[in-house]
């Protein structure tokens, strides 16, 4: 029952992402203090949600221990690449790198790839710079980078454990096919952003 009710909030929180307006993805204004502006940022971009949710789905596929070290080295290292995007130090193709973190991811999941705990970290860490260098660009004139970098963090947070609740379904054969082929679809959705980003 726990683990029935832990799967509908993490649904809920996926639809609430969802039908947010894309058009508010990557936007940095209209949500005065640093805390709330963070917390949205990776909600309200698709290309964040697919590649957040995708860390879990795939942490879910290796399990233990990458399911929880995945959750801990992306949000960690974002951290660091939204302090190099303040800073301003140059990272190429920020935009490619988070489109190509929801092809890869995705493509992982859909062959249910096993890797390695070192290189899945090293991976998904990678990936992470490039969507905490685009956190860090888009930090609000007004706002409080502290409050902005816990926002972020607690919300990346919890789009992993969306993606670690449905990949909780791989238990089960008819399960592990809706995981792998959600796999599918963000891989797909990485190269929409891909061509957008290109």
């Amino acid at each position: 029952m726990r683990s029935q009710n832990f799967l509908m909030i993490a649904m809920a929180v996926v639809a609430v992402a969802f039908v947010s307006s894309p058009a508010l993805a990557h936007s940095s204004g209209g949500y005065g203090g640093g805390f709330i502006s963070g917390f949205v940022h990776p909600i309200l971009g698709w290309d964040h949600v697919a590649a957040m949710v995708a860390v879990g789905l795939w942490g879910a596929f290796l399990g233990a221990p990458s399911i929880w070290i995945l959750p801990v080295v992306f949000p960690l290292v974002m951290a660091l690449g939204c302090v190099m995007g303040i800073l301003g130090i140059p990272v190429p193709a920020v935009e490619t790198g988070i489109a190509m973190s929801a092809v890869v991811l995705g493509l992982l999941i859909a062959f249910a790839i096993k890797a390695p705990v070192w290189v899945s970290a090293v991976l998904v860490g990678a990936f992470a710079i490039f969507h905490g260098y685009a956190h860090g660009t888009e930090l609000p004139a007004s706002a409080n980078a502290f409050a902005y970098a816990v926002g972020f963090v607690i919300a990346t947070g919890l789009l992993h454990l969306v993606g670690i609740g449905f990949g909780h379904l791989i238990k089960w054969p008819a399960g592990r096919v809706a995981v792998r082929g959600a796999g599918g679809i963000i891989s797909l959705a990485g190269v929409a952003f891909l061509a957008g980003a290109v």
